[in-house]
């Protein structure tokens, strides 16, 4: 679905992108309009959903389609090339460095930047992309001039990137820059009226007329996909060349999609583990903020005191045990950190945080007797301090 590193094309090659499911259609729809402007466009979902795609549906829609599009895999390239490859490097600049070559920013000019993986990209190259951002200027490497690129540029990453500025790995003013107009591709196991559109398209590209029985299909559709519709179009070419007839059964399936749909409903233990991971995940994607969603759910009895008591384990091995990182990790202001503590305190949901620090600063003890210390500004109070 995209290569490794890089990609430069031009003119407007649209892509074909299957939407049987509400989701999808009204995502593209979204994305048509989106692509009528210039605003940067911050896409997030998980791997394999299908992001490098949303990308080039805005590029080919838009008036820079005839322009180039240039996709950028950040993760593939180390920090010193990451910057030679964006911004250009002139000759003898460093070793190596036989001609002066243009960067990737400049061979995008009037066209689209398609940035992935930005979330993996190091605070020095953020500092890079943040100025470029701000002025429009690009400044080569071994360069002493400047110059000025007119490009669009849309970001995409399967990180969560709140959790990443809670823990200093990213530029909060970066993250604000980028995320003008956010579209969420979602995962596979959330529409699954595209699976069977999916799986046909991809038989259809293979050449080979296979067939797949009412069985098969419905336990394809029951699977989690865990690696979205990159795992099912490498599932369905594995079957288009593994099966022995035309007509593919249940049985031919991979062991753990079959294994899955056999399963059926997941153990209560491991439901209430996902229900802690789902809300965690609303929470710090900036769908949900805790007094609005969670409290609600708590007091209503959706959520029990265990499944708090996960949501705050996650956060706090998020920020290293700093409840007061807590707060913006969960949507809330400063402001409430007392109301917070008093209410963990009250329903006794309060999570140590001392074995999420173990690799920080050792904690002090402090003057008085029984009193707990924080390591770092902003610590949690301690239980008796909280009432």
């Amino acid at each position: 679905m995209k290569s490794n590193m890089l990609r430069v094309g031009s003119g407007s090659q649209d892509p074909v992108i299957v939407r049987a499911s509400p989701a999808m259609r009204d995502l593209c729809a979204y994305a048509a309009r989106v692509a009528a402007g210039d605003a940067k466009v911050f896409l997030t979902g998980e791997s394999g959903v299908g992001k490098d795609l949303i990308a080039r549906y805005i590029h080919a829609r838009s008036p820079r389609a005839a322009r180039p599009f240039v996709a950028v895999n950040c993760a593939a390239f180390t920090e010193t090339l990451l910057e030679t490859e964006l911004f250009g490097h002139t000759r003898g600049s460093f070793t190596g460095a036989y001609r002066d070559r243009p960067g990737l920013l400049q061979l995008a000019h009037r066209g689209t930047i398609f940035l992935d993986e930005v979330g993996e990209m190091s605070l020095r190259m953020q500092s890079h992309l943040l100025r470029f951002l701000e002025s429009g200027e690009i400044q080569t490497v071994g360069g002493a001039g400047s110059s000025q690129v007119d490009v669009r540029v849309i970001t995409a990453t399967n990180r969560n990137l709140a959790e990443r500025v809670a823990t200093g790995q990213f530029r909060e003013d970066l993250l604000y820059r980028i995320k003008v107009i956010h579209l969420h591709i979602p995962p596979l196991r959330e529409r699954r009226e595209d699976i069977r559109a999916l799986v046909e398209r991809a038989i259809a590209r293979s050449g080979r007329p296979i067939r797949l029985t009412q069985e098969a299909l419905k336990a394809l559709e029951r699977y989690r996909w865990p690696g979205n519709v990159r795992e099912l179009q490498n599932v369905v070419e594995r079957l288009v060349w593994m099966s022995a007839t035309d007509e593919v059964a249940l049985q031919v399936l991979p062991e753990q999609v079959r294994v899955s749909s056999a399963a059926g409903l997941q153990p209560k233990r491991e439901r209430r583990r996902q229900l802690a991971d789902d809300l965690y995940h609303a929470l710090v994607g900036s769908h949900y903020c805790f007094w609005d969603h969670i409290h609600p759910l708590f007091l209503r009895r959706d959520m029990t005191r265990h499944d708090l008591r996960q949501l705050v384990h996650r956060g706090l091995a998020t920020t290293r045990g700093n409840y007061r990182a807590l707060l913006k990790l969960f949507g809330m202001p400063e402001s409430e950190y007392k109301r917070f503590m008093n209410f963990l305190a009250a329903h006794e949901c309060v999570v140590d945080f001392h074995p999420f620090r173990v690799e920080t600063e050792p904690v002090r003890a402090s003057a008085s007797a029984g009193e707990t210390a924080s390591p770092r500004r902003g610590g949690p109070l301690a239980p008796r301090e909280v009432a």
